[in-house]
């Protein structure tokens, strides 16, 4: 016990010498009381600091989970039941619109709606030209577009290319558990006199990661054949027959090649066809001079690349006249198949398919009983037609960034049936055209455009977001500069779609309703929270450039309009007049939506009652100065941009000179005077009153020539406006800055066409406007087809000439609308 007590100081506490000397001396004692205060400040100091530390380190982990969490609902599927319900796309559910030409970046290639579907495809090389495969507009084809194609069962489509004519048809034929089977027919020939050129057809099939292809050889030379199978195909036989001569009557000599090679994707057939070309093969018809040609090796494939799928490809050289015939046939369709589908037999099935066409476009359209021309209404058939052969199916992830972190990320694996602006140019779907796309091919196919809406709501993420660009697989990102590529998370588009819905709503199956409701209300709900303006019932779009020393105006992509003249400095004071307008519309059909739900209406009906409050629209977007309605934002006038060259640096060559943006005047607060399309909203949603007292205004500026007024359409933006025809960037064009544009023109006949039938003190004059506006639309865009062969983008507003992307069949395509008066 002794020891225990002498290691814990005996048996109590005992005095210590240093506090014995304390007690004895007072200044010692002071000391002592002031050291033991500064302890336990510095004690604090350090519970203070370390607390300061945890907190800051929680913030920082909470912020640094946040901003996961808000990456992570980025590429997370939104919860709502799909709009497509699963397995309704397959050849059992959905036979119909299984096989497609769904493959609108070629010319001519069929593929199903499957996630790797199958595909085949059409080249062809002029011997001494280019070769031919995907649409491009500055390749030289003179002219090509659908003539005839009922989105479903055939289509008739005409290519000329320096000389050559080829007319590529194809017609389904139901049967089989399998999608049923198809045939084509290519017929070439020459345009006028003279010797034919040697000309190479290549006929091919391709997988992509799966299914499997074997050639059916004859003489060891000719691909008479391919044996193949696929998940969702089963079992099929693609046939090629010997060339006949024009008419489809007799033998056609041709010389024949065959490729067997891996693909390491299919945005890469064109070069792996292109690199296995040799100038080695002969063409010698008897009793004919023998000629040299470039024909396929018989194997072949990219180096360095590793395979992903098969290629088998069928080449037919010969001179024209010709006649050329594809089948495929369904394994599973074999016990009620009547008989290929060719020759003859192909030749009576398109003619029937001719005939009910035409037929039912009639009755959809009218244009015959209207006394249309027989030259507009061919126009008219192949305007819809361009649209409805430019539908594709599409599969892969978009490529996102999140506001919330710097790197991109792959999105969501999705998959999109869309119809497409441009199959040369934009052969991917975009999120505002769709809506206007919808608006002709649902008074075509209902059945269809809901589908095609339906696939589109499936993109929503776990936030409501819709990216605006749909970039999905390699043959799609093969077309589009890497600066579009990324998708950003803050970037919205207009709400179109819900104009395609207001025409679907009064005839769509409730069901199908139901399925959507969910979707759309997270999206209007996502728009609502993510674009809202500064003040209660504005809206302002995200996204905005922010390089304000390039722009002479900084472009809002997000908006469509993308360089049309908005504040000249980004701000969060901007309220956006059209965006404001695109919610009004969003919220009245959400009501209307609800309404035949049975859901909840009263949040909707209320924004729209609000939004479309005439005065309250006044008070935030009127401008008494200008006269019209207008965007509010920090803006200058006294904008311009000026060539600059920077200062020399010794040794070095002088600096190119950069053409910058100079700011004369500081912005302020204002309305932003650029009458033009923006303008026009309140008018064009049919937001304003019969009898609105802002009407005249409006109707003014529209028919004013120095204004918005031409021969040809309603330009985008006045011509006496200080942005007309003005460039944003050394290397930018104006775009939304004065053409024609047949999307909005369509917008301002259907408002026009509404005041002129609704009473009002203007109705005889919007009604004035609607004839004048709608004669001289139709008239610019059918001349400008007839004199080139395509519909065009945009329309140049001095003399009508198309301008931009051609074909353009996507909006451009809603004139059939405004012929047949249908709004």
């Amino acid at each position: 016990m002794a020891g225990e007590r002498r290691r814990r100081g005996g048996d109590g506490p005992r005095e210590r010498p240093r506090e014995r000397l304390r007690d004895r001396d007072p200044k010692l004692r002071q000391q002592q009381k002031t050291a033991r205060g500064s302890g336990r400040v510095r004690t604090a100091l350090v519970l203070m600091a370390a607390a300061a530390a945890l907190a800051l380190g929680l913030a920082a982990a909470v912020a640094e989970w946040n901003r996961w969490r808000e990456a992570s609902r980025l590429v997370t599927p939104h919860p709502a039941p799909p709009a497509v319900p699963p397995g309704s796309t397959g050849p059992l559910s959905s036979p119909t619109y299984f096989w497609g030409t769904y493959r609108p970046h070629v010319y001519f290639g069929m593929k199903t709606r499957s996630p790797r579907a199958v595909v085949t495809g059409l080249m062809w090389l002029q011997h001494g030209g280019n070769l031919r495969h995907t649409n491009d507009q500055n390749d030289g084809v003179s002219r090509y577009g659908w003539l005839m194609h009922d989105g479903v069962n055939f289509g008739v489509q005409e290519i000329r290319d320096e000389g050559l004519v080829l007319r590529t048809e194809f017609v389904k034929q139901p049967g089989g558990d399998h999608g049923g089977d198809w045939s084509w027919r290519v017929t070439v020939k020459m345009e006028g006199k003279g010797p034919a050129p040697l000309l190479s057809l290549f006929f091919y099939v391709a997988t992509d990661g799966q299914g499997t292809l074997r050639p059916v050889l004859e003489n060891g030379t000719r691909l008479a054949a391919v044996a193949g199978t696929a998940e969702e195909l089963g079992d099929f036989t693609l046939t090629f027959l010997p060339p006949t001569g024009e008419g489809g009557e007799g033998h056609k000599y041709a010389s024949y090649n065959f490729l067997a090679a891996g693909v390491p994707g299919l945005h890469r057939l064109t070069d792996l066809v292109r690199q296995s070309l040799r100038e080695s093969s002969v063409f010698s018809p008897p009793g004919r001079t023998r000629r040299r040609f470039f024909g396929v090796s018989s194997t072949g494939g990219l180096p360095g690349e590793s395979p992903r799928g098969q290629l088998l490809l069928h080449q037919v050289t010969l001179e024209p006249p010709a006649v050329l015939e594809v089948t495929l046939e369904s394994g599973s369709a074999a016990g009620v198949r009547r008989g290929r589908l060719a020759g003859p037999a192909l030749s009576a099935a398109l003619a029937q398919h001719v005939a009910t066409f035409e037929q039912r476009f009639e009755d959809t359209f009218g244009l015959g009983a209207r006394g249309v021309s027989l030259p507009q209404r061919r126009f008219a058939q192949a305007a819809l037609s361009e649209m409805l052969g430019g539908i594709g199916f599409f599969h892969g992830r978009s490529l996102l960034r999140s506001e919330h972190r710097e790197e991109p990320v792959p999105g969501i694996e999705s998959m999109l049936f869309t119809a497409v602006p441009s199959r040369s140019c934009f052969p991917r779907g975009f999120l505002w055209d769709e809506g206007f796309h919808l608006l002709l091919l649902s008074r075509w196919d209902p059945a269809l455009a809901r589908d095609i809406l339906a696939h589109w709501l499936d993109l929503l993420n776990a936030d409501g977001w819709i990216p605006r660009e749909q970039i999905l697989g390699d043959e799609a990102r093969a077309r589009v500069p890497p600066e579009f590529v990324l998708q950003h998370s803050e970037t919205a588009n207009p709400p179109t779609l819900l104009l395609a819905l207001e025409r679907l709503l009064p005839d769509a199956p409730l069901p199908y309703l139901r399925r959507l409701f969910p979707r759309l209300r997270a999206w209007f709900e996502w728009l609502n929270r993510t674009q809202a303006g500064p003040e209660p019932f504005t809206f302002r779009w995200r996204g905005r450039d922010t390089d304000l020393e390039r722009f002479l105006n900084p472009k809002t992509l997000s908006s469509g309009l993308d360089d049309y003249p908005r504040a000249s400095h980004p701000s969060a004071q901007e309220r956006h007049l059209d965006l404001r307008c695109w919610m009004a519309l969003g919220a009245r059909v959400l009501a209307a939506l609800a309404e035949r739900l049975g859901e909840p209406l009263a949040p909707y009906r209320d924004m729209a009652a609000a939004l479309s409050d005439n005065d309250l629209l006044d008070q935030l977007h009127w401008a008494p100065e200008l006269g019209t309605f207008a965007d509010f934002g920090n803006h200058s006038t006294a904008v311009a941009l000026r060539w600059h060259r920077g200062a020399p640096v010794p040794g070095r060559p002088p600096p190119a000179p950069q053409l910058r943006r100079e700011v004369r005047e500081a912005p302020r607060l204002q309305f932003v005077g650029a009458l033009g399309y923006v303008s026009l909203f309140p008018l064009l949603l049919q937001l304003l009153k019969a009898d609105s007292p802002r009407l005249p205004a409006l109707l003014d500026s529209m028919r004013n020539e120095k204004q918005l007024w031409t021969p040809f359409g309603l330009r985008s933006l006045a011509r006496d406006s200080p942005w007309y025809l003005r460039r944003n960037t050394e290397h930018d064009p104006p775009y939304w800055r004065g053409s024609i544009w047949v999307n909005i023109n369509f917008l301002v006949l259907q408002a026009l066409h509404g005041y002129a039938q609704a009473r009002g003190p203007h109705r005889e004059r919007a009604a004035e406007l609607y004839r004048e506006l709608r004669h001289n639309l139709v008239a610019n865009v059918f001349r400008q087809y007839e004199a080139t062969g395509f519909l065009w983008e945009h329309y140049r507003d001095s003399d009508g000439t198309g301008q931009g992307c051609h074909p353009f069949a996507g909006w451009s395509a809603l004139v059939v609308l405004a012929m047949a008066e249908d709004y």
